[in-house]
């Protein structure tokens, strides 16, 4: 009898100690952010569903949906980790993003000379540059820190050692996957967290200088006719007079939005959507689905989630008291910025055609489960704000 009465106790004492821990959680981390992921993950599958109805298979959606379980549950244990102890690992988290990229050279998809950037394991696919923009982002935020607090952001040699990092990853994204758009995703996370880490503009100028200068032989030797053409595409329209060859993917997207008008033909009842005549619509162009289906509102409501999504991190960041969660915080929205910028535009035929998914909305398990860990990184800034002493900025 006192043995039971001593295990009941202490069951109960464990059922309050749960209870809570689920409570203080609930409390300090970032809800409001991990709804708005939700919400646009939710929407979607629910897009998705709807441009894949042709093939008569719910197969899209529940891997889509088992990525949001995933993707959620990785939100709440990246959560529960101080971003300090990733951070004080930096050795090993610069192997491991050199390594990961670099298995694309051993284990990349056998065969596709356009894009290597998948690993494939029977019916799973892993990105892992997707995966590397975490950790890259993370290392990135500790490398500024330690050069502000040396010898300051400005010196030449804490610039050269910041180019020689990004340089290195981003010529390994491109040798070894030949995907451009990954590999400018990160040079617009390390142009924002250079500006916000204090870069003086001079430097900026020096690199816009250099850049200039190495264009046209980077424009005729690395570049291959089909990259040229795909950049030119939107601006130059001698490039693909007929539209049934490189424009036929913006064409038909451009022409599914129109026809959506403001409120749209209806969900499961768009023209282009329901034939499939708009190609990768469930993942590059699954904002055409939306717009021709919901219209103007239904994109409208895209650009709202997102925009509310990045303005949370920059909020989190600006109020964490921490230069290494600050910067961390605007690495990750400026990932956001850059690709939901670059993909509403290519659908709209504004921008080149690169490859890049919108983020949450797009088709794509790596995707989901990538963007609800950082977002889990910056609920984890969100639940362990520093001290005022700790204050960097």
């Amino acid at each position: 009898m006192v043995e039971y009465i001593l295990y009941s106790n202490f069951t109960k004492e464990q059922a309050v100690k749960k209870q809570s821990f689920f409570r203080e959680y609930i409390k300090k981390s970032d809800t409001l952010l991990l709804l708005l992921c939700v919400l646009a993950t939710v929407y979607g599958i629910v897009l998705i569903s709807s441009s894949t109805r042709i093939y008569g298979s719910h197969k899209f959606v529940i891997v889509q949906s088992a990525s949001l379980v995933l993707g959620v549950a990785l939100y709440f244990m990246l959560s529960l980790i101080d971003i300090d102890t990733i951070a004080g690992k930096w050795k090993l988290v610069l192997v491991f993003n050199v390594a990961f990229i670099c298995s694309l050279f051993v284990f990349g998809e056998a065969g596709n000379t356009v894009n290597r950037a998948w690993l494939r394991f029977g019916g799973i696919g892993v990105q892992p540059a997707e995966v590397v923009k975490i950790t890259f982002t993370i290392l990135l935020a500790k490398q500024l820190v330690y050069l502000r607090s040396k010898r300051g952001i400005n010196h030449p040699l804490s610039v050269a050692q910041l180019i020689l990092h990004f340089a290195m990853m981003f010529g390994l994204i491109v040798v070894a996957s030949s995907d451009l758009g990954s590999a400018l995703v990160y040079l617009f996370i390390f142009i924002v967290m250079l500006y916000v880490a204090g870069l003086k503009f001079y430097w900026f100028a020096a690199g816009i200088a250099c850049v200039a200068a190495a264009a046209p032989f980077v424009w005729t030797h690395l570049f291959t006719e089909r990259h040229r053409s795909l950049i030119l595409a939107p601006y130059d329209s001698t490039i693909d007079t007929t539209g049934l060859g490189i424009t036929w993917q913006v064409s038909r997207s451009k022409a599914a939005i129109a026809v959506g008008g403001f409120g749209g033909s209806g969900l499961y009842n768009g023209v282009y959507t329901q034939s499939g005549s708009v190609p990768q619509q469930r993942t590059d162009f699954i904002f055409s689905a939306a717009g021709e289906e919901l219209g103007f509102i239904g994109c409208l409501a895209i650009i709202l989630l997102l925009t509310l999504i990045i303005v949370r991190c920059v909020y989190v960041g600006i109020k964490s008291n921490h230069q290494l969660s600050m910067y961390v915080c605007f690495g990750f929205a400026a990932m956001l910025i850059f690709q939901m910028l670059e993909n509403i535009g290519m659908c709209l035929g504004l921008t080149p055609v690169i490859g890049l998914t919108l983020p949450f909305f797009s088709y794509g398990g790596s995707s989901i489960i990538t963007m609800f860990a950082a977002m889990g990184v910056v609920s984890g800034i969100r639940r362990r704000p520093k001290p005022s002493s700790f204050s960097l900025l």
